[in-house]
């Protein structure tokens, strides 16, 4: 059996809005958009994945608030476990332009203006949830 492999999602809501991070990369994502965040290294927790993934791709230094719960199937072997951010003092870009070409803060109005990647659209109605409540936007 093949070990899986954490990939850690950051939900990041600031002033009732998500970021949400396009795609550059690989051509068959391109285009689409996801909850920013990357692989967990060895020796490293997910939490300290996920500061150094929106620190290497969005510029930003950020503090890992609380996981939401749930385990989303990504391609295998991978799964995407998402935590809440804060970010610290800062404006995130997307300076991994291999990654990520664009950002955008949605409302939870705007949440479904943008074309979410298959595998995150559980984690982000799951935030969604979490964060609106009942006025979480439908899909």
């Amino acid at each position: 059996m093949t070990e899986r492999i954490v990939v850690v999602g950051a939900a990041v809501l600031s002033d009732g809005h998500l970021l949400a991070a396009r795609r550059s990369a690989p051509a068959e994502l391109a285009g689409r958009w996801e909850l920013p965040g990357g692989k967990v290294e060895p020796g490293e927790t997910p939490e300290q994945a996920l500061v150094r993934e929106l620190r290497e791709e969005l510029g930003v230094e950020s503090e890992p608030v609380g996981r939401v719960p749930g385990e989303f199937p990504l391609k295998p072997p991978y799964v995407l476990h998402v935590w809440t951010a804060r970010l610290l003092p800062g404006s995130p870009a997307p300076l991994a332009i291999q990654d990520h070409d664009e950002l955008r803060w949605l409302t939870p109005d705007e949440l479904w203006d943008v074309d979410w990647l298959d595998q995150d659209v559980a984690a982000v109605l799951e935030v969604a949830r979490r964060a609106w409540g009942s006025g979480a936007p439908a899909v």
